[in-house]
């Protein structure tokens, strides 16, 4: 069946005004840290938009571009309804049967699958299914012997990349690690491939490659796999040497440094974070050094070196107070005020002061956006146990309740340990 021609969004065109297409990228992202959601808006794809390739954006930036213009509607910024560009049978739609769209026409657009598993399902297995992750709907082409990798394969990376994020932040990572092996995969054989058709093309497909890797490593560490983890950040530190790309290599050390801190390895957690430290240099981001270097902090309060561990704090909050800036990794999209409260009531807990780690705890709960599920259930999670290490049974059997009844939303086996643990300090408390 022939494709219609995209028509110009000139409504669209006309509300940038004088702005350059990254300007204005930069004011969605700015628009949508407002309201708390996350965009990965860049002048592609404004361009896309305004070339009319996109003809109603995904549930995301619908709601940024209504928060940056009040009093409009799709129809006004130029974009089609959103039934009339899902691409569904009718007929198929009447009989129940499942829409699966392809992933060449829906590269920046959430299909209705999506948005049903987020709307009515309880588990990240449900959602990572209905995303087809290790299915179709989600699929990254497999790289062909006639075939050289353009804008359409790369694109498919940092799609999966957006969207295992998105189901973490909601989900967690239990249910959704397996099903995120097959695009790691495939990115990787599609670097393998080494048919890119411009060089600007190859460098993206590094760093996606690289990012899917540190994304696929998360969910390994997040859900215990420890060694799995390990492995996906290796692998994604490699990818950024070879590609020669400080921004990928900083994060793949900023989480090795994370997961070396979990494993009780705390010199290699410090030695981490610094060599993190020195990639980020040129990057011009204060908040990706802030994040860093409170990687730094929590290694030192591992080892019991107070002074260390609080130089580095004061070194990350003089950083974190220079304030976001428009060329902040997408990935940092989680590294507000609720974290740098949580990350250093982290420090304050390995060091012994369960009150002064509380109280850092409790802001974090206070501050997150409950978008953020399960950052939210992991923060109380925290606070349980420090309000239980610091006496406060009641208090703390409380915000435990509150994330066992978050439980069935958010599957994570670290944020388990946590109420395990909390709960064999009351017991042995009681």
């Amino acid at each position: 069946m022939a494709m219609s021609r995209a028509v110009p969004n000139l409504a669209f065109r006309r509300l940038r005004g004088q702005q350059s297409p990254a300007e204005f990228a930069a004011a969605v992202r700015r628009a949508a840290r407002e309201i708390g959601e996350q965009v990965a808006c860049d002048a592609r794809y404004i361009g896309r938009v305004e070339a009319g390739e996109i003809r109603c954006p995904n549930y995301a930036y619908e709601r940024v571009f209504l928060h940056m213009f009040p009093g409009l509607g799709l129809a006004d910024l130029g974009f089609s309804a959103r039934e009339t560009v899902r691409g569904r049978r009718r007929s198929a739609v009447a009989a129940g049967a499942p829409l699966v769209p392809a992933i060449t026409t829906r590269n920046d657009e959430e299909s209705d699958v999506l948005r049903r598993a987020f709307m009515t399902s309880g588990t990240a297995t449900v959602a990572a299914a209905s995303l087809g992750l290790g299915g179709t709907a989600a699929a990254i082409p497999a790289p062909r012997a006639t075939h050289r990798i353009g804008e359409t394969e790369v694109r498919a990376v940092e799609e999966a990349v957006r969207r295992i994020r998105l189901l973490d932040d909601r989900h967690g990572a239990e249910g959704l690690y397996k099903a995120a092996a097959q695009p790691l995969r495939a990115a990787y054989a599609l670097l393998d491939a080494g048919t890119a058709t411009r060089r600007s093309t190859e460098d993206r497909l590094h760093a996606g490659a690289g990012e899917l890797a540190i994304s696929v490593g998360w969910l390994a560490h997040d859900s215990g796999r420890l060694d799995d983890a390990r492995s996906h950040y290796a692998e994604a530190l490699a990818t950024a040497r070879v590609a020669g790309d400080p921004a990928l290599e900083a994060h793949a050390f900023c989480n090795t440094s994370f997961l070396a801190r979990d494993a009780g390895r705390y010199r290699e957690a410090v030695r981490a974070a610094q060599a993190g430290l020195r990639a980020a240099q040129p990057l011009n981001s204060a908040r990706l050094l802030s994040l860093l270097t409170l990687r730094e902090a929590g290694a030192w309060a591992g080892l019991g070196d107070r002074a260390a561990c609080e130089q580095a704090l004061g070194r990350a909050h003089g950083l974190f107070a220079r304030g976001p800036v428009d060329s902040d990794p997408e990935w940092m999209s989680f590294f507000g005020e609720p974290e740098l409260e949580a990350l250093e009531a982290q420090c304050w807990s390995a060091l012994g002061e369960w009150a002064r780690a509380a109280r850092h705890a409790h802001r974090a709960t206070v501050l997150q956006n409950p978008h953020f599920a399960r950052n939210l259930a992991l923060y109380r999670a925290q606070l349980a146990s420090d309000l239980a290490h610091a006496g406060r049974r009641e208090e703390a059997a409380e915000e435990a309740k509150r994330v066992v009844d978050a439980l069935g939303e958010v599957q994570s086996s670290r944020i388990r340990r946590m109420l395990a643990a909390t709960q064999r300090v009351l017991a042995t408390t009681s």
